[in-house]
């Protein structure tokens, strides 16, 4: 296998999600359902900056299932395992 092949899938990903993707990590097993503007908050990012980033980790290989759950007051993301 070369050395590319063998790269980390998450390899592609920018510092913002990288961060994103450490916090729902973290906190995957006490919850499921993920709001941006919570996530944004804790990581001193805006809504629309995570908003804009789940996309590039949902279509990473990531080891979680990331799926855009709900729009009222805000997009939720559920995230699981």
């Amino acid at each position: 296998m070369s050395a590319t092949a063998a790269a980390s899938p998450t390899a592609n990903l920018n510092e913002k999600q990288d961060r994103i993707l450490g916090y729902l990590r973290a906190n995957v097993d006490e919850r499921t359902y993920f709001k941006s503007r919570l996530i944004a908050e804790d990581l001193e990012l805006s809504a629309k900056e995570v908003g804009a980033n789940m996309r590039a980790i949902l279509d990473s290989d990531v080891g979680l299932t990331i799926e855009k759950w709900g729009y009222s007051s805000g997009t939720t993301w559920k995230v699981t395992r």
